[in-house]
């Protein structure tokens, strides 16, 4: 599979492991370390530091440093690419599920019509 290069497959290939999604979510709370991120999990600390660099260059979270202490942030705008494609294809289907309502309601018979 090739290998993806613009932002938004980057996104949404980060959000497709639930391990990273779960990242995220703890991260809500505030900056943790990858030690810190890793705790909860049956995985080495190296494999939770990959996923925590897919999520770095899909541009959801930032590491910064502090001495030996790297702690990792969640970058909400991060999210703010896949929110616009989301919110841009569901008013379409909203539209289109509409038409089809719209349509039905028009040749459903009578007495569907008037229930």
């Amino acid at each position: 599979m090739p290998v993806t290069t613009d932002g938004l497959s980057r996104i949404f290939a980060a959000l497709a492991d639930p391990t990273r999604r779960d990242i995220l979510s703890r991260l809500e709370t505030g900056p943790l370390s990858v030690t810190e991120l890793a705790a909860p999990y049956s995985m080495s600390r190296p494999a939770v530091s990959q996923h925590v660099t897919v999520l770095e260059e899909a541009g959801l979270i930032t590491r910064s440093a502090a001495a030996q202490y790297r702690p990792c942030h969640l970058r909400p705008e991060g999210m703010d690419e896949a929110s616009a494609w989301i919110a841009q294809h569901s008013a379409a289907w909203e539209r289109r599920f509409e038409k089809l309502d719209q349509h039905l309601r028009r040749t459903a018979p009578d007495e569907e019509r008037n229930a």
